[in-house]
C-alpha cells in the first residue's frame, strides 16, 4: 500500500493494539504487515511474527510490548503490541505512553473479557481515542451485535467520555485479512477500511519539530555491538546522530551524552537514520546507564517529561540458592552471585518488578504484579540454565491510617452451568463476593467475583479439577480492601520421600490409595521431596524406592504386570500455587521438584514441636 518511490512520509499515526488472550491480535498485525508490503509476494515468513519470544509462542500470549510500523499511502503507522494480562501492566503503561490512539480488538463470540478491561481502562484514563474491531466474524457462534452492545456497556462502566464513546466499529476476519464496516456487509478482500479508520480517527502526534527536544524512554534493548538501546517516542523537537543531548534521570539529575546511532522502525526491521522528528518512535545508541521512564532532552535547555507511573506490586516470592541434594547437577548458574546478577539485569528492563534483600545472603525477595509475571521470570531463568529454590507466593499488604489493607481482584470464570454450584462454594470459602453473572443461553455461564488476591493463590488448579478442565479464568487488580481475615488454602497434606533413590513401580502401586502421585517410576528422589498429595490433612513419609522381595518360590500363576494410574505432572504455575509456607519449589533446567524447607524428617518434627 506504499506508493513506489516514496521515501519521506508526511504523517505519522501511533497506535496500540488492545486485546484479550487469543482474540487474534497478533494474527491481525500479521495481516497488516502482509498487506502493507513489508513482505515480498513470494517471501516465506512464520505466523504470529510479533510473538518473537519463545514463551510467547508456546503460551499464545504477549508478554513484552513490541513495536513495528506499516505504511499506508503517505502515512506511517507505528503499531505497538501490548500484553493483555494485568500481570504485565508495567509493559502496558509504557506502551500507552508511546501512542495517540488505541485499536480495541474483541472476539465476535466471547466479547470483552477481563484483560481487555484492564488495558482499556488504562487507555481511557490516558484520554486515548479508540477504534473498535470485532474479530473472528467467521465463527459459527459469532454474535457481533450483542458483542458491540457489551463493548458499549464496558466503556460506560469505565467512565468513558462522550467523545470516547463516538468510536468507529469495524468487523474483521484477521486470518483471511479482510475488514468491513457492517457485520454482514460486503468487503474488498483486504484491510483497507481498517487502515482508513486508523488514519482518520487516530490524531496525528502533537508537538513541533522546532520545539525543545523531549523523548520519553519507554523500553530498553541490548545489542552486542552497540550496547544498550533506548527506545522511546519523540514528544517534541528532533534528534540527530552526533548531537549532544541531556538525560533527565528519575532522581532529578541531568547528565549529558552523545547520540552515536539512531534507528526508526520500518516493518519488522530497525532502519538506521540520520534524524527523526516529533511523533516518531526511535531507538538510540550511546546511552549506557539510561533507565526506563527517563527523558532525553536538550542539553542547552533541559525540559524533562513526567516519569512513568507504574502500579504497585501485589505478590512477593523469595528466590534462593538451590540447597537440595541434587543441587548443581542440572544447572549452569547456581550461586547467589549468579542469581543476584540475573535479577539486577531484569530490573534494567522490567519496571514493574522490585528486588529486596532478605536476612540471608543466599535469598532475594522478588516483588511483582502477579503469579504469572513471576512465573514467566522463573521459567526464563530456568531456560537460561539457572538453578534456584522459590517460596510460596505471598500478598503484599499496606497500612492506611492504621488499617491493614490487601489487594482485591476482579476474578472472572467462564464455565458450563453444571459446575456453578461447586465454584460458588469454593469462592465463598475464599472470601469471594459475586459481582456479576452473565448467561447467554449457550450452556455456559460467566461469573465475576471480587476476591482478595490471597484467595486466588492455588484456586485455579482446584477449579480446573472441579470443572474437568472446562473453566476459563482471568483476573485483574481492582483496588485495595481492608484485611479479610484468614482464608483457608490447601486442605490436604503431602506424601514425602523418606530416602534417596529411584522410584519403583512396585512401591508406587502400593501408594496410589494414599493420594495422588506427582512422580512416575524411575524418577530420582531424595529425603524430604514431595512425591504426591495425601488424601488426608497430615504429611506422610513414604518409601517410594522399595523393591519387591525375590524368593526361590514361584506362584502357580505368573506375576502380573503392574499398571499405574498416570501421575499428575505439575507445571511451574501449578507447583507455585500448590506449596505451603514450609515448602519450596526446586527449579532446574531439567526438572521442577517440590520439597520441604527442612528435608530430614527428624528435624521437621522437632521444628514443628518448637513452633
Amino acid at each position: 500500500m506504499r506508493p513506489a518511490g516514496v521515501e519521506s512520509f508526511v504523517q505519522h499515526r501511533n497506535v496500540a493494539i488492545i486485546a484479550h488472550v487469543d482474540h487474534g491480535k497478533t494474527t491481525l498485525v500479521d495481516a497488516m504487515l502482509q498487506q502493507s508490503g513489508v513482505f515480498r509476494a513470494n517471501q516465506e515468513h512464520r505466523e504470529r511474527i510479533m510473538d518473537s519470544n519463545e514463551l510467547e509462542r508456546e503460551r499464545g500470549i504477549t508478554i513484552l510490548a513490541k513495536n513495528t510500523a506499516v505504511h499506508y499511502h503517505d502515512t506511517k503507522i507505528n503499531i505497538v503490541d501490548t500484553p493483555g494480562h494485568a500481570d504485565f501492566g508495567g509493559e502496558v503503561e509504557r506502551a500507552l505512553k508511546m501512542v495517540d490512539g488505541v485499536l480495541l480488538l474483541v472476539d465476535a463470540s466471547e466479547g470483552p473479557l477481563p484483560q481487555t478491561r484492564y488495558v482499556l481502562r488504562k487507555a481511557l484514563e490516558a484520554r486515548l481515542p479508540p477504534v473498535v474491531v470485532i474479530n473472528k466474524i467467521d465463527r459459527t457462534d459469532a454474535r457481533p451485535k450483542e458483542v458491540l452492545n457489551e463493548v458499549y456497556d464496558l466503556f460506560i462502566d469505565l467512565d468513558a467520555t462522550e467523545d470516547q464513546l463516538e468510536f468507529p466499529v469495524l468487523y474483521t476476519n484477521a486470518k483471511t485479512g479482510v475488514a468491513r464496516t457492517e457485520p454482514d456487509g460486503a468487503d474488498d478482500g483486504d484491510l483497507q477500511p481498517l487502515f482508513d479508520a486508523l488514519v482518520r480517527h487516530v490524531p496525528a502526534p502533537p508537538g513541533s519539530p522546532e520545539d525543545v527536544l523531549q523523548l520519553l524512554i519507554a523500553n530498553l534493548d541490548y545489542s552486542d555491538y552497540l550496547g544498550r538501546l533506548a527506545i522511546g517516542r519523540l514528544f517534541s523537537g528532533r534528534v540527530r546522530v552526533g548531537e549532544t543531548v541531556a538525560v533527565a534521570k528519575r532522581d532529578g539529575r541531568v547528565e549529558t551524552t552523545r547520540v552515536t546511532k539512531l534507528y526508526v522502525f520500518d516493518g519488522l526491521k530497525r532502519v538506521e537514520a540520520e534524524e527523526a522528528a516529533c511523533g516518531e518512535i526511535v531507538a538510540l545508541a550511546g546511552f549506557e546507564g539510561i533507565q526506563i521512564g527517563e527523558t532525553v532532552t536538550s542539553a542547552a535547555s533541559p525540559a524533562p517529561l513526567p516519569p512513568l507511573h507504574i502500579d504497585e506490586p501485589t505478590i512477593s516470592m523469595v528466590f534462593s540458592v538451590n540447597t537440595s541434594p541434587f543441587a548443581g547437577r542440572e544447572g549452569r548458574w547456581v550461586t547467589s552471585r549468579n542469581i543476584k546478577e540475573r535479577l539486577e539485569k531484569e530490573l534494567l528492563t522490567n519496571v514493574s518488578i522490585r528486588v529486596e534483600p532478605t536476612d540471608s545472603a543466599d535469598s532475594f525477595k522478588v516483588l511483582g504484579r502477579g503469579e504469572l509475571q513471576l512465573a514467566i521470570l522463573i521459567e526464563t531463568m530456568r531456560r537460561e540454565g539457572f538453578e534456584l529454590g522459590v517460596s510460596n507466593p505471598e500478598v503484599i499488604t499496606r497500612a492506611e491510617e492504621g488499617v491493614r489493607r490487601e489487594p482485591l481482584e476482579l476474578f472472572s470464570i467462564d464455565l458450563p452451568e453444571a459446575y456453578m454450584g461447586v465454584v460458588l462454594e469454593k469462592m465463598a470459602l475464599r472470601k469471594g463476593k459475586m459481582a456479576k453473572m452473565v448467561n447467554h443461553g449457550s450452556g455456559r455461564v460467566r461469573l465475576e467475583f471480587q476476591v482478595p488476591t490471597r484467595g486466588l493463590i492455588g484456586v485455579r488448579t482446584e477449579l480446573l479439577t472441579d470443572t474437568r478442565g472446562t473453566a476459563v479464568m482471568n483476573s485483574i487488580l481492582e483496588g485495595w480492601v481492608d484485611w479479610q481475615g484468614e482464608i483457608p488454602r490447601r486442605q490436604t497434606g503431602v506424601l514425602l520421600a523418606d530416602r534417596t533413590g529411584e522410584t519403583t513401580p512396585y512401591a508406587l502401586s502400593h501408594l496410589e490409595d494414599r493420594g495422588e502421585l506427582f512422580v512416575g517410576p524411575g524418577t530420582a528422589v531424595y529425603e524430604g521431596m514431595v512425591v504426591g498429595e495425601n488424601s488426608r490433612p497430615d504429611d506422610m513419609d513414604v518409601n517410594v524406592t522399595r523393591q519387591k522381595k525375590l524368593t526361590n518360590m514361584r506362584a502357580s500363576t505368573a506375576d502380573e504386570a503392574i499398571r499405574l494410574t498416570p501421575h499428575r505432572q505439575l507445571n511451574l504455575e501449578q507447583a507455585l500455587e500448590f506449596i505451603e509456607q514450609d515448602e519450596l519449589v526446586e527449579i532446574t533446567p531439567a526438572a521442577i521438584r517440590l520439597r520441604k524447607r527442612i528435608l530430614q524428617a527428624s528435624q521437621r518434627s522437632k521444628w514443628k514441636r518448637q513452633e
